[in-house]
């Protein structure tokens, strides 16, 4: 019993922090009226975070500090690179060749890439049951950015492979996540990796960037506050609690919940349309979401 309310917590967090994270979407969409660059938007967001991070981070103790290896942090630091940092900016960067819709589809394919990864690198084993719920959502996701499907842009192919390389940096994370976290406990272990993000970020804006960020309108500065507190630091603690529950396979099926919650945020939100075809879409995406949750209680 007590597992089983373990797994719906588990199952509940991971919703919350994934509709969470999707709602940057819509944030970025009005904030991209203000003529913002992405890389500023992306700044805005992990500096306004790295102050929360790093006080949590102070006043956290670690699970099991007596296992905790020098390599750790050093895997911490690889993940921290690899997990929000890269993967943020391939997705970014791939977005100037493709459509949204496309760039999402391509993205949404690393629950398998979760579930590779586990399985060559930590010997998990994959269920029939994950699989056919992977196959669910990818269905589902297909056919809800059907519409949006345009394939004749220039550089679609540097497009489609620089978002592939998203997918796979966030997959790699979400392992590594599982991975760490029994050691270093939720709390440290996502302060850590979002403190290292956060500073990559800062560093290629000193490096590459040094851009003025000092005279946007004044709205830009409250989205990027509330996309740094709602769509980043609070859904970013929800998952690793949620992977520490439920491991970061059924996590990352769940995660294809995102794309369909940013799709009813747009309409509620941005007044957006919602098709039939979009509609049915979603749809299949819970299901197959339900049809993944639903086994993790009974097991």
């Amino acid at each position: 019993m007590q597992k089983s309310q373990q797994v719906s917590i588990g199952i509940i967090l991971a919703v919350i922090g994934v509709v969470l994270f999707s709602a940057k979407a819509v944030m970025v969409k009005m904030a991209y009226k203000y003529q913002i660059s992405s890389e500023h938007l992306l700044l805005f967001r992990m500096s306004f975070s790295l102050p929360i991070y790093f006080a949590i981070a102070v006043f956290s103790k670690t699970n099991n500090p007596e296992k905790i290896k020098k390599s750790d942090y050093i895997w911490i630091l690889f993940f921290g690179f690899v997990g929000y940092y890269l993967a943020s900016y391939f997705d970014f960067l791939g977005l100037q060749y493709i459509k949204a819709g496309l760039e999402r589809i391509i993205l949404f394919i690393y629950p398998t890439l979760v579930l590779l990864i586990s399985r060559i690198f930590l010997k998990q084993k994959i269920s029939k049951r994950q699989l056919v719920a992977i196959g669910i959502t990818y269905v589902g996701v297909i056919i809800t950015f059907w519409q949006e499907l345009q394939l004749d842009t220039p550089n679609i192919h540097l497009g489609v492979f620089l978002i592939f390389l998203s997918a796979l940096t966030y997959a790699i994370y979400l392992v590594g996540s599982g991975w760490l976290i029994p050691k270093f406990g939720v709390v440290v272990f996502t302060s850590y990796a979002m403190i290292v993000s956060s500073f990559c970020i800062i560093i290629q804006y000193l490096l590459f960037d040094r851009g003025d960020v000092t005279s946007y309108p004044g709205e830009v500065y409250v989205l990027g506050i509330f996309m740094a507190f709602f769509a980043t630091v609070v859904p970013s603690y929800l998952i690793s609690a949620a992977i520490s529950r439920l491991g970061a396979s059924n996590v990352a099926i769940i995660g294809s919940l995102g794309p369909v919650s940013t799709i009813l945020l747009a309409f509620f939100i941005l007044d957006e349309n919602l098709s039939i075809l979009q509609i049915l879409g979603a749809t299949i995406v819970i299901f197959g979401i339900y049809f993944t949750t639903e086994k993790a209680k009974s097991s």
